[in-house]
């Protein structure tokens, strides 16, 4: 960049500041309605914040979030000196009483989670449910969400897809979990603490095999990383577990997933096992309709006396 093209960034970059000041002293010289605010606040980059965003935390009554520490940091970002309030699981249940009737008298109070939109992975949906059965509104300031950026840097098809969030940290309830969702026909997005990463991915190699997928790690902040492969070879990259950081971890919906009833399955094994064993075909059948080879397998067992299992 040249010295004169440094110097015209710099000047945009001074006016589009003065812009951004401009408009959010508009709004807040209005006054904010009563009711719930749920905003979504920057997954990493604090400069991910909307203006609309800044006005409610601004003029907001009290901010409620998981972490008063984690929230100051993006108020004092932006000359912001709210009064924060911690609102958890922990504490959530003596809290939320106290918030709901001061929702009812009147206050405009706000929403936030750690990082992204409120709800998602966090326990407010409590609150939201009490405040609309009060009849107090409730309004979504929208925003960054780590499902959301996940998905679209993944380059999976994201047509449909199914948030799990955090799944169980243990082996063998994890791979349960995984087998329940394995038939669902699109991509599978979760979240996970770097010192499960590799567990998890090897978990999701067994039992869902060799689909796309992608792990994004740090999303929005310096170290940002994108990588994507199979599962096998995903499992294979994080297997030393040196994983730091957070992570989204992205699924592709099984081959060829389409609905597909028992009987369907069954006519089709019907004619399979006229020239192979149960087990075969229950393999060749899961490949062709995208579905688990223990349902086709089981169905088989109940459904067919041609097949042996062998």
């Amino acid at each position: 960049m040249t010295e004169l093209q440094s110097v015209s960034a710099a000047n945009s970059t001074d006016e589009l500041m003065r812009a951004i000041a401009a408009q959010l002293a508009v709004l807040e010289a209005k006054s904010l309605s009563p009711g719930l605010y749920l905003v979504a606040t920057p997954i990493g980059n604090l400069s991910d914040i909307t203006i609309r965003a800044l006005h409610v935390l601004a003029t907001a009554e009290t901010i409620y979030c998981e972490d008063t520490r984690q929230t100051r940091k993006l108020t004092e970002r932006y000359g912001l000196r709210p009064r924060l309030k911690a609102y958890h699981e922990h504490n959530a249940d003596r809290e939320r009483p106290q918030i709901v009737a001061a929702l009812e008298a009147g206050a405009a109070i706000a929403l936030v989670s750690d990082a992204g939109t409120p709800l998602v992975s966090d326990p407010g949906h409590k609150l939201v449910r009490e405040a609309r059965a009060a009849d107090v509104p409730v309004r979504a300031i929208p925003g960054p969400s780590a499902v959301l950026a996940g998905l679209s840097v993944s380059g999976l098809e994201i047509d449909r897809f199914f948030f799990e969030g955090f799944l169980p940290p243990k082996g063998a309830a994890r791979r349960d979990r995984l087998k329940k969702l394995a038939e669902i026909p699109g991509t599978l997005v979760f979240y996970e603490a770097p010192g499960r990463v590799a567990a998890t991915l090897a978990d999701l190699a067994t039992v869902l095999g060799p689909r796309p997928a992608a792990v994004t790690r740090e999303l929005t902040k310096r170290y940002e990383e994108h990588l994507c492969g199979t599962l096998p070879g995903l499992a294979d990259q994080y297997a030393d577990g040196n994983a730091r950081g957070e992570f989204v971890i992205l699924v592709g919906p099984p081959a060829k997933a389409i609905a597909v009833d028992d009987e369907t399955i069954c006519d089709a094994l019907d004619s399979l096992l006229e020239t192979m064993s149960l087990r075969d075909a229950s393999r060749e059948l899961a490949e062709h309709f995208g579905i688990s080879r223990k349902r086709i397998y089981d169905l088989g067992l109940v459904h067919n006396t041609h097949g042996t299992g062998a």
